[in-house]
């Protein structure tokens, strides 16, 4: 058993860099595997996930635009702050209420407020979550998110909604930007240019989120660990910086274009490899361990946040004004 395992688990792992597989079915996978064998190198794919995770973050800078995040215009960088600002405080509201143990409550909070399992990747190396958390979260907001992708056009247009209301509400209560994308492409072109433009702005906030997250934890008490020595130190997140970095280039450099796609993709196909990898360190016992909570806590704020965007869209309070 323990030589299949090793064979299964490198074949998966190569497959999930070919970009055959979706970042969500490369987690499925590893959720798979680390349920049904013993993993063979739990030590070495934990070391190696986080390196891959804050490269792939990076990487993923490559297809930022700014110059397109700004196009959204005040009003639509106003409605995300506002519509992350009620996640966050509903999300740790709920959290405390459902007793979500560790960084899980966090990570799924901030995965609803901005963009899903990029905020996930970005925050989650930050806060040292280990790979339960982060599995957990992130298999929260795949399958919400692709139930969005599914349900979000029939209600859009039982509620006929109009073309910009769509792609405001899709930008504002889905999480991922390629179901964003999907589900406004469904309901017509005026949604997706919306949709696509507003979740760019809301995706940039991964920037402040992590570096405000950094700051905080720097600031916390942390206990020594057990058997004395000094405290482990919250490192700064140096990826965010060179995400940024990454979007500058993408933005201003117009004659790097062709690498920067290049970057970019290496970037997904890293992330979903990474997924393979948190997802193949869940075992029965932890998933046990982790329970309902965090799932739940998922459902509810993907609800509140969806409810609460559509009812301001609706009253005419949120619309999109380009500039």
């Amino acid at each position: 058993m323990p030589a299949f395992a090793k064979i299964i688990f490198v074949l998966a792992l190569a497959l999930s860099f070919t970009g055959l597989l979706s970042p969500p079915i490369a987690l499925t996978l590893g959720i798979l595997f680390g349920l049904g064998f013993p993993h063979p190198y739990i030590n070495e794919s934990r070391g190696i996930a986080r390196a891959l995770l804050q490269s792939s973050v990076v990487a993923l800078g490559f297809g930022m635009n700014l110059q397109e995040v700004l196009k959204a215009g005040r009003s639509g960088l106003i409605y995300t702050a506002m519509g992350i600002s009620f996640a966050l405080l509903a999300g740790l509201a709920l959290g405390k209420l459902l007793q979500v143990r560790g960084n899980a409550s966090f990570l799924i909070t901030v995965g609803t407020a901005i963009c899903g399992g990029s905020a996930i990747a970005a925050i989650g190396p930050i806060l040292q979550a280990d790979e339960e958390e982060m599995a957990v979260s992130l298999a929260t907001i795949f399958i919400l998110n692709s139930l969005a992708l599914l349900i979000f056009p029939p209600i859009g247009s039982a509620l006929h909604l109009s073309q910009s209301q769509f792609g405001l509400w899709a930008a504002l209560a889905i999480h991922d930007t390629s179901s964003v994308v999907g589900a406004a492409a469904k309901y017509g072109p005026r949604a997706l240019v919306i949709g696509a433009t507003v979740k760019l702005a809301r995706a940039l906030w991964i920037v402040p989120l992590a570096l405000v997250t950094a700051a905080i934890k720097r600031r916390a008490p942390r206990i020594a660990p057990l058997g004395g020595g000094s405290d482990a130190r919250v490192a700064l997140p140096w990826f965010i910086g060179f995400f940024v970095l990454a979007a500058i280039v993408n933005t201003y450099l117009p004659a790097l274009a062709h690498l920067s796609k290049s970057l970019f993709t290496l970037g997904r196909l890293g992330l979903t490899a990474t997924l393979f990898l948190i997802g193949s360190g869940i075992s029965r016992a932890t998933l046990k361990e982790v329970g309902w909570r965090p799932l739940l806590l998922g459902v509810l704020l993907w609800i509140g946040v969806g409810l609460a965007s559509l009812f301001f869209i609706k009253t005419g309070f949120i619309a999109f004004s380009p500039e």
